[in-house]
């Protein structure tokens, strides 16, 4: 299960999830971890993972819209453990 398929089965609620954005965007060297059911996902493992992301956030100018989208993308993408 990807945390997408997490979010549309209301496993993960909007306020998680924003909540965990902006908490890995405050400090990313913090662990964020999303609890969904019996598994969790690592923001910054899944951020770190897709490459999209990881481009976007390392870029200068990028605007918070931008940096808050890459995050909920690899959140969205990334396989719940």
């Amino acid at each position: 299960m990807t945390g997408g398929e997490a979010y549309r089965a209301k496993l993960i609620t909007d306020d998680a999830l924003d909540a965990a954005i902006a908490a890995y965007l405050a400090d990313p060297s913090k662990p964020v971890v999303l609890e969904i059911g019996n598994g969790s996902l690592d923001v910054a493992a899944a951020v770190l993972a897709n490459a999209y992301s990881t481009e976007v956030l390392a870029r200068d100018g990028v605007t918070a819209p931008q940096r808050r989208n890459a995050v909920k993308t690899a959140i969205l993408l990334a396989p719940v453990g």
